[in-house]
This record gives structure tokens, C-alpha cells and sequence, in this order.
């Protein structure tokens, strides 16, 4: 059995049912690629009473890794920030692990796709979700922009995830560059370490956020349409 498993945005999120699941478990996995953690993967141990074993990109995607080839004889956990299904890459595990007729059980969990009501606006007033990557040299995807006008189009909400390792000023460069500066008068708010005691929320005009510094990962920004009036009161607090 394959169980993946939402540990949540803060520690202390990690249900009765997750711990009751790991407590099964031969090996416990944790998934490191996606979103770096708000704490330590020691004080995750602790929490959980077992050994994590730290698994990679190519350990998730490569359907004859070892802990897949576990899963097929033992209980083996994998562990994901927030919830185990809200990003694409777990999505194709799943389907791998059916193919494969090996046994899956999914433990939902809080994520960042519903936390971000804590700043004050109405999830159903969100469209697409976009990523921002972290450019290269030879390489600067603008794609993400494009998710943004989409969205704007229809007077919908944007929430924008941002790669792991990748800084707030970054991120907020390469959305200056990808918009050609069209952006610069609108409305952001970005959140940093939501669902935790650290959590903060930050809102201004883009332009006002550039030399944003010294926020901690994992952040997010999102980009809202027009205001109702409760959001707009809301975001006056």
C-alpha cells in the first residue's frame, strides 16, 4: 500500500488519521521538490515519531524507484506539504501506481488553495492557478502572464505559486519583466509561511513591492480583480 499523504502548511496540521497511517508504515517518505518546508524536516520526525527519508524529483517521477517497488510488498508512506493531490506531478503518481495495480490511500490535508482566504478574498472569485519558475540565463518562460490576463479577462482572482528557491524579489522582477511593467499599478498581496505562527500578509501596489526583502519560503502572491465591497473592507485591515 502507497499512502500519500497531506501533512498540511504548519507542524501541527498533520491529522489523527495521517499519524494513525505513518504508525503503519515500513518507510516514510518526503516529498522535497515542490514547496520547501516552513520548519525542519527534525522537528517533522519528532511529530511523527519515525525516520524521513528525503525523496527527489526523480525518486517520485521514476515509476521503478525503490520506494514504489516498496509499496507493492509494504505499507510506505509519502509525505507532501499541504494537500497531497493539489500539484500535477502526485496526480501522475497516482495514475502510475494504478497502472501498476499497487494500492493507494489518499490522506487530504490544509493547503495553500484555501488558505489564501486569510487575506479576504473569496475563493470562488479565483480563476487559474499559475506558477512563477525561476529564469535562467537562456531560458525566461513568461507563460504565467499569460494565465494572469486570462483570469483578468473574466474579473477573476490570480493566485501565483512561486518555485522553491526562488526569492521574493525575484519573483517579483520576473512578473515586472513578464508583464512589460503593466502590472506595476496593480493590487498584490503576498503571503509568506500561511497557516503558520509566522504567517504574514503583505498588500500594495506591485511597483511599491519591489525591494521586498527577507520574507521567508514558502510564499505566494496573488494578483486580485475588481474588489467586492467585504473584500475591500477586509483588506483595509
Amino acid at each position: 500500500m502507497l499512502y500519500l499523504i497531506g501533512i498540511g502548511l504548519d507542524k501541527k496540521d498533520i491529522s489523527l488519521k495521517a499519524l494513525e497511517a505513518i504508525a503503519k508504515c515500513k518507510k516514510i517518505y518526503l516529498e522535497i521538490y515542490t514547496t520547501k518546508l516552513p520548519y525542519s524536516i527534525k522537528e517533522l520526525e519528532k511529530i511523527i515519531k519515525k525516520t524521513i527519508i528525503k525523496a527527489d524529483r526523480s525518486m517520485i517521477e521514476n515509476k521503478s524507484s525503490e520506494f514504489i517497488k516498496k509499496a507493492k510488498a509494504q505499507d510506505i508512506a509519502l509525505l507532501i506539504y499541504g494537500d497531497p493531490l493539489a500539484a500535477t506531478t502526485h496526480l501522475s503518481l497516482l495514475l502510475e501506481t494504478k497502472k501498476m495495480r499497487i494500492k493507494t490511500k489518499i490522506i487530504h490535508s490544509s493547503s495553500v488553495l484555501t488558505a489564501i482566504s486569510e487575506t479576504g478574498l473569496q475563493l470562488y472569485k479565483f480563476g487559474k492557478t499559475t506558477s512563477i519558475p525561476k529564469w535562467q540565463q537562456s531560458y525566461k518562460p513568461t507563460s504565467f502572464y499569460n494565465i494572469i490576463k486570462e483570469n483578468q479577462s473574466i474579473n477573476a482572482h490570480t493566485l501565483v505559486l512561486v518555485d522553491k528557491g526562488l526569492s521574493i524579489r525575484e519573483a517579483i522582477n520576473e512578473l515586472t519583466e513578464a508583464s512589460k511593467n503593466k502590472l506595476n499599478n496593480n493590487l498584490v498581496i503576498i503571503c509568506s509561511e500561511l497557516g503558520t505562527q509566522r504567517q504574514k500578509i503583505i498588500k500594495g501596489k506591485l511597483k511599491e513591492l519591489k525591494n521586498l526583502s527577507k520574507l521567508r519560503e514558502p510564499f505566494c502572491i496573488v494578483i486580485p480583480a475588481s474588489l467586492h465591497f467585504t473584500e475591500a473592507k477586509f483588506l483595509k485591515i
